[in-house]
């Protein structure tokens, strides 16, 4: 079906007509030179003279020209049937720690020693790009918590956010009870059995207006399904941490993250290594989709291209039909400088 998007702009096709009114005459400043004999000059220089045409024959060109660009502007455009979009699926947020110690390269990657934000970029990136039918979202938080990308079915878009997520941009510390807030006021609106928080961290609670297990209990009550991964290695013997009987983890506060999940009715995973988060990745696929309302949209192919193409060929027929009998005037003169 043929239709414009924007019908409302051809209220302006009267627009040229009111300002010639409205507007007041051009005046040069020079003075006028008034002679009789202008039809004779006009037919020197090989013109025809306006004044012999009818008024509407003048104005036609421009009119039509003027007509072209409203249409042009208004968006003309054929809407297709309507057609099913796929709506089965999750509505999924992933909230990462973007804190200081997430810098902490104590993880492995295809043989290379990698920081814990840079494992979760490789490897949640190809979690998000296998969530095909789902809404996916993305929540960075350090001392602040803050939406990254809204939920959507965009994964191309959320999986770049992700990519360039930097440590400390929400903060050092970690605010793991605000991330769980702004997730539950995110997804309270979505149908109640679809709503899902994956939540990545290394550490505790060290920030923040809200405690997690507070947090928690309020995603219990909006039915929001918590999984909850704790990052970190936990050092060898020959290691120099290991020697000196330092943990790198042992700011992860487990106890706390598995309340938050058990309580959601989640899991709580821990993630020693880049193996151990890919077999995290195959269990949260394993969370089985939920149908919801379906949606149709219907397909729109933009034609304005053709009145705008068609303007343009206009206005180069009017500039041809002016500019051509005087260019066969000037042909002699430059056939004589040759000369």
């Amino acid at each position: 079906m043929f239709e414009f998007a924007w019908p409302w702009i051809f209220i302006l096709a009267p627009l040229p007509w009111v300002l010639r009114v409205l507007l007041p005459p051009a005046d040069s400043g020079d003075a006028a030179l008034k002679v009789s004999f202008l039809a004779d000059l006009e037919g020197l220089i090989g013109r025809r003279a306006r004044a012999n045409l009818p008024a509407w024959r003048q104005q036609a060109p421009f009119v039509l020209l003027w007509l072209l660009l409203l249409c042009a502007a208004a968006r003309p455009e054929w809407v297709g049937e309507p057609q099913p979009l796929p709506t089965s699926g999750r509505d999924l947020l992933l909230a990462v720690d973007v804190s200081g110690s997430m810098d902490y390269a104590d993880m492995r990657w295809e043989e290379e020693d990698v920081s814990r934000l840079t494992l979760v970029k490789h490897l949640m990136g190809e979690f998000i790009d296998g969530r095909r039918g789902d809404r996916i979202g993305l929540i960075l938080f350090g001392s602040q918590a803050y939406v990254q990308a809204p939920l959507t079915f965009d994964r191309e878009t959320v999986r770049t956010w992700l990519d360039e997520a930097m440590i400390g941009i929400a903060g050092k510390n970690t605010a793991i009870g605000d991330a769980i807030g702004l997730a539950v006021k995110r997804l309270r609106q979505r149908p109640a059995n679809s709503r899902v928080l994956v939540l990545i961290t290394d550490g505790a609670n060290t920030g923040g207006e809200i405690d997690p297990l507070t947090a928690a209990r309020l995603a219990a009550e909006e039915q929001v399904k918590i999984y909850t991964i704790g990052i970190g290695a936990d050092p060898e013997q020959s290691d120099v941490l290991g020697i000196l009987g330092l943990n790198p983890s042992m700011d992860l506060d487990e106890p706390t993250l598995t309340a938050i999940a058990e309580q959601t009715g989640g899991q709580y995973f821990r993630a020693r290594s880049s193996q151990e988060l890919e077999q995290i990745e195959e269990s949260l696929d394993r969370v089985e989709p939920v149908t919801q309302r379906a949606s149709q949209a219907r397909p729109a192919y933009s034609l304005y291209s053709w009145p705008l193409a068609l303007a343009l060929l206009l206005s180069i027929a009017l500039v041809c039909h002016v500019l051509w009998p005087h260019a066969l005037q000037q042909r002699p003169q430059w056939l004589r400088r040759r000369t």
